[in-house]
């Protein structure tokens, strides 16, 4: 012990001890973290549709099958073969028709989750003359004191237009889907889908780089030397390398046959487990993103999981389960908004008994409401969803 004089007192200073400052710092080193593409409506439409083929298939098929679906104009009393809503409907602006627009209206929905319609006005009588759906990531909600929105802003690069909800008719119309912590903006299927959508592009990332290399031999080329040395020379080595670069990669070279010279023996060398996995984890994932969007992965041709007994019923059931209620939804918040300008108890609806996909269920119900004699026919023909008086009377 080595003794200090400090103010008169002996203290006793303990033995000096060195250690480094970094000690305490260890390195791990895992596997790394897990790369998520970025969750906002561009990067989710740009990755997750334009491209993904099964997201892309998906957004098409709801879309262009809910869009498909006629759409009749009625009221309590009578059912409209022609009608100004049934006319702005079928050609709602000048370069669209009913299908057209409809499917950009659905198409939004799916992917972002916010759907945005709006209705140029006629100035002579104040009704609307023309539709248009507007892009959902360029629309902004801006809410009043009370929280309930008072405007949407709509930007296109810097130049902004307010679209007032507070002055008479909404020129604007939002649909958007159920979202439990947001007030304003819907969820879409594309942001419950995005894990999945990631999973499923990487494993067509790692198939292509596997394409790309599948000409280069999978395996190794082992030397042995006459004198039992087994390295090569740098001349001879390089000399191999430049070959196989040149005449055994990329997809022109294919198929090449190889030839050896004395001394190099071919090792050739399986996939190796994790490696098959990669195709049953594609696959898992294509299954799930079709959850997400409730397209049976029977119509989208994916392997496996093909709970129903054929096509025709995993049909029925992706319109019961996907597109009618879609259709439904809207049609109802198109009734509510267009209803103010054309007059109050008209409803936009779904003609289910047109629709081919539902003619065998539809024929039954039918048959089976035709055959209660106890319903009068009032009440039959509420339920079949006719108006109380035939349109003949």
């Amino acid at each position: 012990m080595v003794l200090q004089l400090f103010r008169g007192a002996k203290t006793a200073v303990p033995d000096a001890q060195k250690a480094s400052a970094a000690a305490p710092l260890i390195a791990f080193q895992g596997g790394g973290r897990v790369a998520w593409s970025p969750r906002d409506s561009a990067s989710l439409t740009r990755n997750g549709f334009a491209g993904n083929p099964v997201g892309f298939r998906c957004v098409k098929l709801i879309a262009e099958a809910a869009a498909a679906v006629p759409i009749i104009v009625q009221d309590a009393e009578r059912r409209y073969e022609m009608h100004p809503l049934m006319a702005l409907m079928q050609r709602p602006n000048p370069g669209q028709g009913l299908a057209e627009l409809l499917e950009n209206l659905y198409g939004q929905l799916l992917l972002t989750g916010d759907g945005y319609l709006e209705a140029a006005m006629d100035e002579s009588d104040g009704t609307p003359a023309e539709l248009y759906v507007l892009r959902s990531d360029r629309m902004q909600v801006v809410p009043g004191p009370d929280g309930w929105p008072v405007a949407y802003e709509y930007a296109v690069g810097a130049k902004k237009h307010r679209f007032d909800l507070r002055a008479g008719f909404a020129p604007v119309l939002h649909v958007k889907s159920f979202h439990p912590q947001n007030d304003h903006y819907g969820l879409s299927p594309m942001q419950a889908a995005a894990s999945a959508l990631d999973v499923h592009t990487a494993a067509s990332r790692w198939s292509k780089a596997l394409l790309d290399n599948a000409a280069r031999p999978s395996g190794a080329i082992v030397y042995k030397g006459a004198d039992g040395m087994g390295a090569l020379g740098n001349e001879q080595y390089q000399r191999l390398v430049d070959e196989l670069e040149t005449h055994h990669q990329g997809a022109r070279n294919a198929g090449r046959p190889m030839l050896l010279e004395g001394g190099l023996d071919w090792k050739p060398m399986g996939f190796s487990p994790s490696d098959m996995e990669f195709q049953k984890t594609k696959d898992s994932a294509a299954r799930e993103i079709a959850l997400a969007f409730g397209v049976p992965p029977m119509l989208l041709g994916l392997p496996g999981d093909n709970t129903y007994a054929n096509y025709a019923e995993a049909n029925r059931a992706f319109y019961r389960l996907s597109v009618l209620p879609l259709v439904g939804k809207t049609m109802a918040a198109l009734s509510a908004w267009l209803g103010e300008a054309f007059g109050d108890g008209l409803s936009l609806r779904p003609d289910l008994d047109n629709v081919p996909a539902l003619a065998v269920e539809r024929e039954a119900q039918w048959r089976r409401v035709a055959g209660a004699d106890f319903l009068s026919a009032a009440e039959k023909r509420a339920m079949l969803g006719l108006p109380r008086v035939a349109e003949d009377e």
